[in-house]
């Protein structure tokens, strides 16, 4: 019997926020997809959230699925900005299989759109493609990328655009509530049923509501950034997803110590909000996971959780009157003016507001590593991943094998029977690039046979075994030098090897130069002369 397989991301995560992943947020329905699942500890993303959502849904590295940057076109196809026709998405493989496939959620594969110029949105053309057109039963969501939880923006159903919600809407239940529809929906067909499940929690702006604010207002007020990172750091230790001899990176430099921040409670509420983000997504994981046990269909559903980067350090700065206002200073539904921007004088949460929880903030979502979204270091690329199958899985276990987005997408094609296509609407299609790991979820041992990559505004890594090569174009020094890692020893990245083992360095660097070849990288910017 074919599998239904439901994949959940989360947007802008850190590493340690989840409980089985060492957080102090309470977590408890994704925490109990690991007490019966595998927790992954070595899972990569993309580092941003349209390369990863492109890579994950067709299996390919982002330049070959057209979203070698984000949304914007620069003229070239790896970097248009929307899915390439030449490569098929995991729904339209399911459903040659016989799938029912639905989306609840966050596109942003699917071109530009500028939240405050409705009357340019052209969804459902060449370049702006829409779930429905791409395999899709299915969809209810979010086209773009950010906006309000409480009245977000370029919201779509199948193909009718929505207006923004009024009163009572919470993006997040929403997204929950119609994913339940859709699992009813597909039992009803009786057809094995794809879901994907796309949150836009816990991406900025810091919007929650007020009951699960309440849970952690004061709780880290007496702690910090500091001790946060400490005590997330040992959880990790003692539940052996991280090694012991790997030391936690140093705080960021740009982050003061907490005894010398400002504004202590206004930090506090900023970390508050953004925890009752990620604790109301995992209610509605929750949800999710009791109407399958409900529906008697638990048993024969892979289940799978992950982020499409790490944690965000993005500073909102104040909008203020600003002759060409931020993007997403748009006044609430009923008339109320947008105050964007980090501004203690406010308090975050609601509707009107617009914040981000910041660097320091961030650095420790993504305890114990160093950087943050956009960048390929841990902090920006290492994703928590939870997987739950009972039929397959049948016990507990911890996995430590380097795997990539790509090989999530392997593993489900794999699981359903299905393959990937080599052509696609009369083009030769892209080979896949993922090595499924279906191994591991048979309690078996898995390696990954060929290493893998990744490239982001210049920011550039190879992990091949335990060795990591990689490069960040926005170092101070403005080079963009190669760093080397052994990661067995040294999954923090606190000890460059580069210039005592240059050997390995440029063993690696080839191998990195012929996949941008392959895949067609470009130098960053692209199109630059």
């Amino acid at each position: 019997m074919k599998p239904n397989i439901i994949i959940i991301l989360a947007d802008d995560m850190g590493f340690s926020d989840l409980g089985c992943y060492g957080s102090e947020i309470k977590t408890p329905n994704i925490d109990s997809m690991a007490e019966k699942g595998v927790r992954f500890t070595q899972m990569y993303n993309c580092a941003r959230c349209c390369p990863s959502r492109a890579s994950l849904l067709t299996g390919l590295y982002p330049h070959q699925a057209g979203v070698g940057y984000m949304t914007g076109n620069a003229g070239i196809r790896e970097y248009q900005g929307f899915l390439r026709e030449d490569c098929a998405t995991i729904a339209e493989m399911l459903g040659k299989e016989g799938y029912s496939t639905f989306m609840s959620g966050k596109w942003h594969v699917g071109g530009n759109y500028p939240p405050m110029q409705s009357e340019t949105w052209t969804p459902g053309n060449n370049d702006h493609p829409i779930p429905v057109q791409r395999g899709f039963n299915k969809h209810y969501g979010m086209l773009g990328g950010a906006g309000s939880y409480f009245h977000p923006p370029y919201m779509i159903n199948g193909y009718n655009l929505l207006s923004p919600p009024g009163q009572n809407y919470y993006i997040t239940d929403a997204l929950t509530e119609e994913a339940l529809k859709m699992i009813d929906e597909a039992v009803v067909s009786e057809n094995p049923f794809f879901l994907y499940l796309a949150y836009t929690a816990p991406h900025w702006p810091l919007h929650a509501l007020p009951e699960d604010i309440a849970k952690y207002e004061g709780k880290y007020v007496n702690k910090g950034w500091n001790k946060i990172r400490e005590e997330r750091h040992e959880k990790l230790t003692g539940m052996k997803i991280l090694d012991p001899k790997w030391k936690i990176s140093p705080k960021d430099e740009k982050a003061p110590l907490w005894q010398d921040a400002r504004e202590k409670e206004w930090e506090d509420l900023r970390m508050a909000v953004y925890a009752a983000q990620v604790d109301r997504m995992d209610q509605g994981i929750g949800r999710v996971l009791q109407k399958l046990r409900r529906l008697g269909i638990e048993e024969n559903t892979m289940v799978v959780f992950l982020s499409d980067n790490g944690g965000c350090a993005e500073f909102l700065a104040e909008d203020k009157d600003k002759p060409e206002p931020m993007r997403y200073n748009m006044p609430t539904p009923d008339g109320r003016r947008m105050h964007v921007g980090n501004t203690p004088d406010r308090k975050p949460g609601a509707d009107e507001t617009f914040m981000s929880y910041g660097l320091p903030w961030a650095n420790a979502s993504n305890t114990p590593f160093r950087l943050y979204k956009s960048w390929v270091h841990e902090g920006g690329i290492s994703t928590p991943c939870v997987m739950q199958w009972p039929a397959t899985i049948k016990k507990q276990s911890i996995e430590h094998s380097p795997c990539h987005l790509i090989d999530l997408t392997a593993t489900c094609i794999e699981a359903a029977g299905a393959v990937y296509p080599k052509e696609l609407k009369g083009k030769k299609s892209p080979v896949s690039e993922g090595e499924s790991f279906m191994p591991v979820l048979q309690g078996k041992k898995w390696k990954r046979e060929r290493p893998f990559f990744g490239e982001h505004m210049g920011n550039r890594f190879v992990r091949d075994g335990e060795w990591k090569l990689v490069s960040q174009h926005q170092a101070k020094d403005g080079t963009g030098k190669w760093e080397l890692y052994n990661m067995n020893d040294d999954r923090t990245e606190l000890n460059d090897l580069a210039e005592k083992n240059k050997t390995k360095r440029d063993e690696l660097e080839k191998k990195y130069k012929e996949w941008t070849e392959r895949c067609e990288v470009l130098d960053w910017p692209p199109g630059k002369k």
